[in-house]
């Protein structure tokens, strides 16, 4: 029986973020291709920023998931060109972000005069003010920064965009 490319993308759709996990692979955009040949499967990816110590247990989670599912053999690959962006997070996986308490980026990588203006009104993800601060330019992990809400005074992550 053929491989569907499509049941693939559903297999990959349980395989979670380890870093957040409210997010699947295919939400961060990490996934760039499917590759089938007969039996085998081979599944390209991009790190989300060089060197994501997630990379490998993401590689290890999709192996796992798709022989779970009766697929052998399975290789990822990982590929860093062209590089990963924001931009390649899913509308669901943003709305995830905010739901989860992260700011989703705000802006998108080619607009350039806002990824190095200091001063941004960030959402904040609980009460949705955007009377914010940046308290660090790095948060839980180094794609994040940490910004505090001068509204509800509550401190949260907002992921970088890049």
């Amino acid at each position: 029986m053929p491989i569907i490319k499509e049941e693939i993308y559903e297999v990959l759709d349980q395989v979670a973020d380890p870093e957040i996990p409210v997010l699947t692979v295919r939400d961060l955009g990490v996934i760039r291709d499917i590759i089938i040949d007969g039996d085998s499967i081979e599944v390209i990816i991009t790190p989300t920023y060089s060197g994501c110590p997630a990379m490998n247990t993401i590689e290890i989670n999709i192996k796992a998931a798709l022989q779970e599912a009766g697929y052998h053999p399975v290789k990822v690959t990982t590929v860093i060109s062209p590089p990963w962006t924001t931009d390649w997070l899913s509308e669901e996986g943003r709305r995830k972000l905010k739901e989860y308490g992260i700011a989703p980026p705000q802006e998108r990588s080619f607009d350039k005069n806002a990824l190095f203006s200091e001063e941004k009104n960030i959402e904040c993800p609980r009460c949705n003010s955007q009377n914010t601060k940046m308290i660090s330019q790095f948060g839980s992990t180094a794609c994040k920064a940490m910004y505090q809400c001068n509204d509800c005074l509550e401190p949260f992550d907002y992921f970088k965009c890049h």
